[in-house]
């Protein structure tokens, strides 16, 4: 059993192992890893807007406090939020209820670490023993020992003014229109809070969560509505999140979309005209563009590759001392200013740029030429290794043969969902257009056979 992916615990709701049994268990287990003899001992919870966050909340609020831990409430606010509040509060870890940019009926469960990081693979290991340990209830705590729940009502507010404080004191973004798609999600009151209080001129879509609209046909994975709203307003910038906020994808003035990789480039060379990129170097994950990559080399800026997933960049980010980095699906992280992707800020950080520089995204972007990249899921009933199909290795073989050097391809298994991705980039569209279906077929065909 493996219970934690790339990103936490996830999974269909009342399905295991996100059943409110599971979950309670989970917290239990979680507890037991992380009470320490003398501290505190107290866990901050927060979510995003679905349905399911609040049978969630509850199963995972029993687990934790007959365990003899403490919990602090928060409510819906971004996973990012729940990051600087952990380590702001001095609290012994956060925990987030999403399941991020999957539908409503997902949920799942995220877990930092008192200094605000993803919880280390040898801390995960430990709760997932436990999970399925028949003696996890032994020895629980009684009487006054059990844990006690509160609840944070300024939570939304003190991240607000924390986002707010990343850029210079004094600095306004007044004079710039920008759309904001919250995906019906945490950040729905979160990112045009902070954008208005700035001085933006906000105009904000998908901002009323019902529980099952959340990234339903918008924020960061279905860009159409910001795109046309962005030319409908005429604004200067559009921004979406995905459900839980920790990722922003943007689109320009023309309504064209800029990616996770465009926004890297941007805010490196940015960094290190400053003298602030420590490291003249970025993070980011196989999945990035070889465009991009040859941006920043031309740059005199060094592109470290990592797995993909930003708990895999964060760490290379911390292990080498580097301050910038992320993913091309809009998982930017600031190390300066948070120890995870943090959507908020990497919106206030793209625009304030645009202010400081007098120019268009479309002109800050235009310098990064993309090489065409087509992504095809394949979904799968299990995942298998793909080094144990023969031929699959030499259907990518075959295909790389095809490429000459003029291109990358890179399959690979969903660490949150039960596809296997295949990535196929190169400079002839048609060409790895046919290369991705070719080998997608074979994962499909060789696969339903295991």
């Amino acid at each position: 059993m493996k219970l934690f992916g790339t990103d936490g615990i996830r999974g269909r709701v009342n399905k295991y192992p996100m059943t409110p049994e599971n979950v309670l268990k989970i917290g239990m287990a979680a507890a037991k890893v992380l009470k320490k003899e003398h501290s505190r001992n107290m866990v901050l919870i927060g979510k995003d807007t679905r349905l399911s966050g609040y049978m969630i909340e509850s199963a995972l609020t029993s687990g934790i406090c007959s365990m003899g831990m403490n919990v602090t409430l928060v409510g819906p606010i971004p996973t990012p939020g729940v990051a600087f509040l952990t380590r702001a509060l001095r609290l012994d870890a956060g925990i987030v209820i999403s399941a991020s940019h999957n539908p409503y009926e997902d949920n799942g469960i995220k877990v930092f670490s008192a200094d605000g990081y993803k919880l280390p693979d040898e801390l995960e290991r430990r709760i997932e023993e436990l999970v399925i340990d028949s003696g996890l209830g032994e020895k629980r705590p009684s009487g006054s020992n059990i844990g006690k729940a509160y609840r944070l009502d300024d939570a939304t507010g003190r991240y607000i003014e924390y986002v707010k404080a990343t850029i210079p004191k004094g600095e306004t973004l007044e004079g710039i229109k920008v759309v904001v798609d919250c995906a019906n999600g945490a950040a729905y009151k979160t990112t045009p809070w902070v954008l208005r209080e700035l001085g933006a001129e906000v105009i904000v879509i998908n901002d009323k969560p019902d529980g099952i609209n959340i990234n339903e046909g918008c924020g960061a994975l279905h860009c159409e509505g910001l795109q046309r709203a962005v030319r409908e307003h005429r604004a200067h910038v559009g921004i979406a999140h995905d459900g839980d906020a920790d990722r922003t994808i943007f689109c320009d003035e023309k309504g064209k979309v800029v990616d996770g990789d465009q926004i890297l480039g941007i805010c490196a060379l940015e960094f290190k005209n400053d003298g602030r990129l420590r490291g003249d170097a970025v993070v980011s994950t196989v999945m990035s563009n070889l465009g991009f990559e040859h941006y920043l080399s031309r740059h005199g800026i060094k592109l470290l590759r990592t797995r993909v997933g930003d708990r895999f960049v964060a760490e290379k980010m911390r292990s080498g001392g580097y301050n910038l980095g992320g993913e091309q699906s809009g998982h930017i992280i600031f190390s300066d200013y948070n120890t995870t992707g943090d959507g908020p800020i990497t919106a206030l950080q793209v625009l304030y740029l645009i202010k400081k520089k007098g120019r268009s995204l479309s002109k800050l972007a235009s310098g990064i030429k993309l090489y065409p990249q087509v992504l095809v899921n394949v979904d799968v009933e299990k995942k298998k290794d793909i080094k144990s199909i023969p031929e699959l290795e030499a259907a990518i073989k075959k295909a790389e043969e095809k490429l000459a050097g003029k291109g990358r391809i890179l399959v690979r298994p969903s660490g949150t969902e039960a596809k296997i991705r295949v990535m196929v980039e190169g400079e002839d569209k048609g060409l790895i257009e046919k290369i991705a279906r070719d080998i997608a077929k074979v994962v499909k065909d060789k696969m339903s056979e295991l």
